[in-house]
């Protein structure tokens, strides 16, 4: 393995150390078997290929034209699905197609059921359209009819009135008046048309008033509000409407009405004034409507039986489709050689899977029937391979934590590994209650218990975030139960789970040890924080010293795992200088102030002294030859200091200098060289990985050495800055224990002191609501946040230089996390 002769020994042998050993490879397949291995490669899903015709257009690869037919029935399917879904049906899973069909023979069968799913969709819509507009005919029948109705009765009331007047008052008038009437000209008498329809009750207003305008008052229009919501026929959508009759005089006043109309997008409907006629209109339509009704009802169930048919197949022909539109679209990636015969195919894959590729070209060339078989040979290279991890469902999550920050150079140490531990343990310092912690475990639990169901169903964005991560959180909860056990908290409640606590009260009378005070009486207690501290005036104090100085120490141990990580990856890439010039340095560098105030700490611990360890690191810089007193915690501390501070300042130069000098004099003596020795797949990929960009080309010395002083700068002030930021840690877990005790005492206790079951109750209430908002998704959220950023900034930045790209193979497994 490539591992091990990189010199990986430093490292123990793990999947996620190190990406997998890759190889260029290079495939000659035949023209007949290319489709079936490329298929069985597919489902091997260990080979990136390369497209070897990037100079093409899609339009002029060679298969072009199956990608267009596959295309085609992906557009038919997306149209079956969306037919399926407006139809309320559920596709079913894991349906099986009762005879696997080749690709000619599904795409017929697909355009005949596109072609009869269209043609009943077409009748289906032309029979809704005419039984909305039945419907609105009757509406207009029945209320422009009352319409009449009303006004022949108004008519008759009228005339016998008048009738009865005329009998009562003859005057020497009224012959002559008679007379007048009957010499009246019957061609002078003006006939109304009408029109009726309905109109969206919305505009009818508006429609009202441009009638009247238009013919300057010329017309008389009844309105009618419909009740219920009417089915547009246009639409079809439902909407309130009103019926209304319009009676006019003349052809010019009619052609305003009709433009009127089509404007508003009111439905116009023909009306017979006579009233036998109108009872007889409404007696057909109802009749024609209950024939509609029964043909409408009856495609829909043949529609429903088709979908049906459809929906129990879609799954299996939708991946019969991706598959050979992803295999076509591989074909396009091989280029052809001169005798158009075979297909020259090139792409990474791992050395593991060599024998795999090889017994699935054999196979194809078997299946097919191929009187020559494929060529598989391993190609040599200078150019960077791929990154792959091979990872499973619980370390995958946290690979992608690193990957976000970027991914690893090819065979570079991957921090995935030590993240498992890392990130989960930092979260955990930060979200010590391990009250807390086990409300997030049972969550985890939910979801893991779950994990078939969830994988399988489309979750919302910040759902599959979290069943994502599910195991992340699995980890952080049980580091946080952890933690909680040693801050003694468990919703800020401390217990003596591991013994009776060593401190007692100072008299038999002490009941109050926040007044009174306390005395050690017995043993130390043996696991965290002792219970008799929550509650002291001393307790804040205590505490803010121990998790300041416990993240000063975590911060140091990871910085320095970081530097150590830079030198697995020197050694493992054969690069002296950077052993020599940039680990060594820098470990002189960090631990010569930094590691050396890590040992104080623990000293101070161990003896019990009251050093004053801000006075120490200030003075020994500025005053590295004054008198310690009584902050000297060991024999011959000031020369250790001396000696610490001048280490330390000679190894910013040491980082600095020799570097871009030693690789200038590297580059000149290996200038020059037109040739050298061949190098196996593994050695030349190691070799060639480590090289940087100016080891190729033009040597750039001021581009070097600025990159080295910028590098130098960073780590200098980054050793303060990081060491600094690691105080996270101490400040959120003190957030989080503060927060924990206000909303125990403020909320839960102070409703108990009201002694009323309402109150008590609210209070509940108000707890778990404040506790799962602000401590379980808030804090949770903040604690995740920072724990991320110590691991990309404080940690990756020390060796990680993530600017490696992932190895994609095409595999069919990733078609579903593909969109369309």
């Amino acid at each position: 393995m490539a591992e091990r002769r990189g010199g990986g020994g430093c490292c123990p042998p793990m999947d996620l150390m190190r990406s997998e050993p890759m190889q260029l490879v290079q495939l000659i397949i035949p023209a007949e078997s290319a489709h079936l291995t490329i298929d069985y490669l597919g489902e091997l899903g260990l080979v990136q290929f390369k497209d070897l015709n990037a100079e093409k257009s899609p339009f002029q690869r060679t298969y072009a034209t199956q990608i267009r037919r596959c295309g085609e029935m992906a557009r038919k399917l997306r149209f079956f699905r969306d037919q399926i879904s407006r139809a309320g049906l559920s596709l079913p899973t894991g349906s099986v197609l009762e005879a696997v069909l080749n690709l000619d023979d599904l795409e017929i069968k697909l355009g005949e059921l596109e072609a009869e799913l269209v043609e009943i969709n077409a009748n289906s819509e032309k029979l809704q359209r005419s039984y909305n507009e039945l419907v609105e005919y009757k509406l207009v029948l029945q209320k422009a009819g009352g319409f009449f109705q009303s006004a022949q009765r108004s008519a008759e009331a009228q005339q016998r009135e008048y009738a009865s007047s005329q009998s009562a008052e003859e005057s020497l008038e009224t012959p002559l008046l008679a007379d007048q009437e009957t010499v009246t000209d019957p061609s002078k008498q003006v006939k109304l048309g009408s029109i009726s329809g309905l109109v969206p009750r919305e505009k009818s207003m508006a429609f009202e008033r441009i009638i009247f305008r238009a013919t300057r008052g010329n017309v008389f229009l009844r309105q009618a509000v419909v009740e219920e919501l009417v089915t547009d026929p246009l639409s079809g959508e439902k909407v309130e409407k009103n019926v209304f009759v319009v009676f006019f005089s003349g052809e010019r006043a009619k052609n305003k009405i009709l433009k009127i109309c089509e404007a508003f997008g009111a439905n116009r409907y023909p009306f017979n004034e006579d009233l036998s006629k109108q009872a007889q209109a409404i007696t057909e339509v109802s009749g024609r409507l209950l024939e509609l009704k029964t043909t409408i009802d009856a495609g829909l169930v043949h529609r429903g039986n088709l979908l049906q048919s459809i929906g129990e197949q879609f799954e299996q022909w939708n991946l019969l489709v991706r598959r050979e539109k992803s295999i076509y679209h591989t074909l396009n990636m091989l280029s052809f050689d001169v005798t158009k015969k075979c297909l020259v195919a090139e792409g990474w894959s791992p050395i593991f899977a060599t024998k795999q590729i090889q017994d699935a070209l054999q196979r194809a060339t078997y299946d097919s029937n191929s009187q020559v078989g494929a060529i598989f040979r391993v190609l040599h290279t200078r150019e960077a391979p791929p990154t792959y991890f091979r990872t499973n469902k619980v370390t995958s999550a946290f690979q992608e934590i690193v990957d976000a920050y970027g991914v690893a150079k090819y065979q570079e140490a991957n921090p995935g590994v030590f993240t498992i531990v890392t990130f989960p343990f930092l979260f955990a310092v930060m979200f010590g209650d391990w009250g807390h912690g086990i409300c997030l475990l049972v969550t985890t639990l939910f979801l893991i218990i779950r994990e078939r169901k969830y994988s399988s169903e489309k979750l919302g964005d910040i759902m599959e975030m979290t069943f994502g991560g599910r195991y992340v959180i699995l980890l952080m909860s049980l580091f946080s139960i952890y933690t909680g056990l040693i801050y003694n908290e468990f919703f800020s409640l401390p217990f003596e789970l591991f013994g009776r606590s060593a401190y007692a009260c100072r008299d038999a009378s002490c009941s109050e040890a926040t007044t009174v005070g306390l005395i050690k009486a017995r043993d130390t207690y043996p696991f965290g924080v002792d219970p008799a501290w929550h509650g002291t005036r001393s307790e804040l104090p205590f505490l803010n010293s121990l998790k300041m100085k416990m993240s000063i120490l975590i911060g140091v141990a990871q910085m320095n795992l970081g530097i150590i990580l830079s030198f697995c990856n020197a050694l493992f890439f054969r690069n002296s200088i950077n052993v020599w010039c940039q680990f060594v340095p820098e470990m002189i560098f960090l631990n010569g102030l930094f590691g050396y105030l890590s040992i104080l700490i623990i000293i101070k611990w161990w003896t019990g002294s009251q050093a004053d360890l801000y006075h120490v690191m200030i003075y020994m810089f500025l005053g590295p030859t004054d008198d310690l007193g009584e902050n000297q915690l060991f024999p011959g501390q000031k020369t250790t200091q001396i000696v610490l501070v001048l280490l330390a300042l000679i190894s910013v130069p040491w980082m600095l200098i020799p570097k871009p000098f030693l690789l200038k004099l590297e580059h000149d003596r290996h200038h020059g060289h037109s040739y050298a020795p061949l190098q196996d797949t593994e050695e030349s990929l190691l070799v060639e990985t480590n090289q940087d960009s100016h080891g190729h080309g033009e040597f750039e010395f001021s581009e070097i050495f600025v990159h080295q002083l910028i590098h130098t700068i960073e780590f200098v002030l980054g050793a303060v800055s990081n060491t600094a930021s690691y105080l996270r840690l101490w400040a959120l877990s003190l957030a989080h224990s503060e927060l924990s005790s206000v909303f125990y005492e403020k909320v839960l206790l102070l409703a108990w002191g009201f002694n009323n079951v309402i109150i008590l109750i609210v209070g509940i209430i108000v707890f778990i609501f404040a506790t799962v908002g602000v401590l379980l998704v808030m804090e949770t959220l903040s604690a995740f946040l920072h724990a991320l950023r110590l691991h990309w900034v404080e940690f990756q930045n020390k060796f990680y230089e993530g600017d490696g790209y992932k190895f994609h193979p095409f595999s069919f497994a990733l078609l579903n996390d593909e969109e369309d």
